[in-house]
């Protein structure tokens, strides 16, 4: 989570305002991200404004969060109008969890889960697959979702920010992983579809759905509409590249006349693909951490 000077950071008005003008330009689908979303001191005053516009040219407002706020905003996230969210899990074991995240603790997040439940929201369990430290909990994993209810999205690894490590040691391709799932419980493909680049399937015997995420073995830039927005007011179009477009300056000097044609500006700068590569000593696509953009 990046940690800025005031001034540096989007208010919460010029966020909706932002919004407001998405969803006039067509925007139907709005995911709230990070870092950390919930940490945000007034994250129920912007979704209950985002939420809004549900049902009047907005389908849909989701969260991805690492749930140890959860407990604390699930109610109030499912009150304005969010139906589901994303958490990111990457482990079930509390010392390998706590080592991935740099000292999470596990019972916050299962808190979470129990209180995203609780207020009737669906929740999505993100895991990314990592050779050596978590490929012996994927199977496990999706028993688990299966048994709260919960479906399962799996994400290979990829190269974004100076890591300082090879990332070919802990590079995990999906189409390893789905034939040992499918050796245990065949798996069938899918239409359901819910905004992001996952491909979807049923499980045989399971109620979970499974969700795979391949930028590396099946890429999906073909099918990706998404702009990502920091709270700097910096619009990235693609998570491989560190081509942005600034808006927060444009809408503190000019409103959002002046944003309007740097809306246009950003979707025509989009690029066909991503530059992700792993391999001996490929570089990272760009330095910039998932933590800045989401996912």
């Amino acid at each position: 989570m990046q940690f800025l000077p005031k001034n540096q950071v989007l208010t919460l008005e010029e966020i909706a305002l932002l919004a407001d003008l998405f969803i006039a330009r067509g925007v139907t689908k709005i995911r709230l991200t990070g870092g950390e979303p919930l940490v945000r001191r007034d994250i129920g005053d912007l979704v209950r404004r985002i939420g809004r516009h549900l049902g009047q040219g907005l389908d849909e407002l989701t969260l991805t969060t690492n749930a140890t706020r959860l407990d604390v905003h699930a109610q109030e996230l499912f009150d304005a109008g969010v139906r589901r969210v994303n958490v990111s899990l990457d482990s079930r074991d509390p010392d390998r969890f706590a080592d991935v995240t740099r000292g999470g603790r596990l019972d916050q997040v299962f808190a979470g889960l129990d209180a995203a439940r609780a207020a009737g929201l669906a929740v999505k369990i993100n895991m990314v697959a990592l050779k050596g430290i978590n490929d012996d909990e994927i199977l496990p994993m999706l028993r688990w979702c299966d048994s709260q209810g919960f479906d399962l999205s799996l994400i290979e690894t990829m190269p974004l920010g100076d890591t300082g490590e090879d990332r070919t040691d802990h590079y995990l391709p999906l189409t390893q992983v789905v034939d040992g799932i499918a050796a245990q419980h065949p798996l069938t493909p899918i239409a359901h579809r819910t905004g992001g680049p996952s491909r979807y399937h049923a499980v045989a015997g399971m109620r979970a759905r499974l969700g795979l995420i391949t930028p590396l073995t099946r890429n999906f830039c073909a099918d990706c509409n998404r702009i990502r927005m920091t709270c700097e007011g910096k619009i990235f179009m693609c998570l491989g590249h560190e081509d942005h477009v600034d808006f927060k300056a444009a809408l503190r000097e000019g409103g959002l006349d002046a944003v309007q044609p740097l809306v246009d500006r950003a979707l025509r700068l989009k690029p066909a693909a991503h530059d992700f590569r792993i391999g001996a000593n490929a570089p990272a696509a760009t330095r910039r951490h998932m933590s800045v953009t989401g996912g």
